[in-house]
């Protein structure tokens, strides 16, 4: 009789009951899940010596020798030997920068004009590091955009937006995406501060 069921696609109640079934996860695990899923790459570091280790890695792996910086403090990860800082981004040079939060439920990353100034994310390289920390998970964009609001109090941030796609060739089919492909070919290191 089974057979006959799985031949014929008929389901049955126990096959319902497990698909109702939810795991849950811990927020960061949700985050790494759904952002592998996307493409992301992700480097996990437990201290500020692997986050610059790794960096040197993804760099060396890309063939990059030169670097935009969105924020100067991250001027700190490398040597300024090694790299080369430009000062003004082209659509070849690697973007470095930091963001607001990452979002766990379907591994976006927020950003606000803190790090992204006036411009928008389509009209930068293709090619994101961003640097971020474990505390800046959060649940869902609404607790994203409330950390936002509760952080900057005195200014609020403009030119809120997210990198929702990590394949440069994705081509996203829903209409309200049209003519607003934010798709980066992204390496997110992540460092463990909690």
């Amino acid at each position: 009789m089974n057979f006959f069921k799985k031949l014929f696609n008929i389901q049955t109640d126990e096959d319902t009951e497990t698909e109702k079934q939810e795991v849950k996860l811990s927020l960061d695990d949700l985050f790494v899940h759904n952002f592998l899923k996307k493409g992301g790459k992700f480097l996990y570091c437990v201290n500020k010596a692997e986050v610059i280790d790794n960096f040197k890695k993804v760099l060396s792996e890309n063939n990059w020798d030169e670097i935009y910086l969105l924020n100067e403090s991250l001027a700190s990860l490398f040597n300024k030997n090694e790299v080369k800082i430009i000062h003004k981004f082209n659509d070849n040079t690697p973007i470095l920068t930091s963001c607001e939060h990452l979002i766990a439920d379907n591994g976006d990353i927020l950003f606000s004009s803190n790090q992204l100034k006036s411009t928008r994310l389509r009209e930068f390289s293709d090619n994101f590091i961003v640097y971020a920390t474990t505390s800046q998970l959060v649940k869902d964009t609404g607790q994203g955009l409330t950390g936002i609001k509760t952080n900057r109090t005195k200014s609020l941030p403009t030119n809120i937006s997210a990198i929702k796609n990590y394949i440069i060739d994705n081509s996203d089919d829903n209409f309200l995406n049209y003519g607003n492909s934010n798709s980066k070919n992204l390496y997110l290191l992540l460092l463990e501060d909690l």
